[in-house]
């Protein structure tokens, strides 16, 4: 398994007042540094160690996100009464209710 088809991102922290290297598929992992691109070679560097002591001890390894084939379909249960108010803005806009939703999560 190739450890850079992972999801990778930086963020500040700005509890520990620098970068936080983070991956999606390993959630437990960080790398902390005071410049963004050290953040990100550190996650991308520790992630590649854990993946080669995975590897090693015949363990599975997470699937990458980017891999993974989504159907476009996921069910949310909410409120009656928001569930009420999205379907009349969507027929104020004259949308589906599924296409306002769609709408609404993109922006």
């Amino acid at each position: 398994m190739e450890h850079t088809k992972y999801a990778y991102r930086v963020i500040w922290s700005e509890e520990d007042s620098e970068f936080v290297g983070l991956c999606a598929e390993f959630p437990s992992l960080s790398s902390l540094a005071k410049g963004r691109k050290d953040a990100f070679e550190g996650i991308i560097s520790l992630v590649d160690e854990v993946v080669q002591e995975m590897a090693a001890n015949g363990e599975s390894l997470p699937e990458p996100i980017s891999a993974k084939a989504y159907s476009g379909k996921f069910q949310v249960r909410i409120p009656p009464e928001l569930h009420k108010q999205l379907a009349l803005k969507a027929a104020e806009e004259g949308l589906s209710l599924n296409r306002y939703a769609s709408y609404k999560l993109a922006s």
